[in-house]
C-alpha cells in the first residue's frame, strides 16, 4: 500500500506526490474522480481516495493557515 497526495493536473495527467515527496505522473482515467489535495491510496494497482485523511489534512492545513493570518478565514467542509 502506498499513499500519495494529489497535487496537480498537467494535460492527461495528474501529479501525485509520494510521501517521500518525489513526484510520480499517472494518467488521469486511472484515478477516482479525485481533486487536488486529495489523499490516494494505491492498492493491488488500484487508487482510491483516502476520504478521512484527505479531512484531516484539509482541517490541519486550516488550522495553520488561521495560526499564521490570526483569523477564521476558512471553513471546513465536513461532507466528504
Amino acid at each position: 500500500m502506498e499513499k500519495f497526495i494529489l497535487d496537480r493536473f498537467e494535460e492527461n495527467f495528474a501529479v501525485l506526490e509520494k510521501e517521500t515527496g518525489k513526484t510520480v505522473n499517472v494518467e488521469k482515467s486511472l484515478l477516482p474522480n479525485a481533486k487536488e489535495g486529495d489523499v490516494l491510496i494505491l492498492e493491488c494497482g488500484v487508487y482510491r481516495i483516502d476520504a478521512e485523511e484527505t479531512a484531516k489534512r484539509k482541517e490541519r492545513i486550516i488550522q495553520k493557515m488561521e495560526k499564521l493570518l490570526g483569523k477564521k478565514y476558512f471553513q471546513v467542509d465536513k461532507q466528504v
